[in-house]
């Protein structure tokens, strides 16, 4: 099983790099994925992707309560707006576009919900 959360803990990072510099995928949960099966695997990769100084502060800010930075929440509502609006773009079809607005508004709203960090306000 190390094995198998070995190569889960590096996929789910190079998913949360690509994350960082691709506008419409996520960091943090494939940050928060990479911790839980580094912590399982490699004590040392685990310590070293918390205690990094970019990768790490998101981590224990979900841990420290579900918090969420008001700047990320910022990026994640206007990627999904902006996914949204392609598929607007696209011509999908009505139906497509209501469950689309549908799923991403639950998902908006979770995360507009989670408290921010100790020490950070709104945007």
């Amino acid at each position: 099983m190390r094995v198998f959360y070995l190569g889960l803990g590096f996929f789910s990072l190079g998913g949360g790099i690509a994350g960082i510099v691709l506008p419409l995928v996520p960091t943090t949960p494939f940050l928060l994925l990479a911790a839980f099966a580094f912590a399982r695997s490699s004590p040392r990769l685990h310590d070293w992707l918390t205690g990094h100084p970019r990768l790490g502060p998101p981590i224990a800010h979900w841990r420290e309560g579900g918090c969420i930075a008001p700047r990320i929440k910022v990026i994640a509502v206007a990627a999904m707006l902006a996914v949204l609006a392609g598929g607007w773009a696209a011509g999908l079809s009505g139906t497509v576009i209501a469950i689309q607005a549908a799923v991403l508004g639950l998902v908006a709203l979770f995360i507009l919900t989670r408290p921010h960090p100790a020490g950070q306000t709104d945007a």
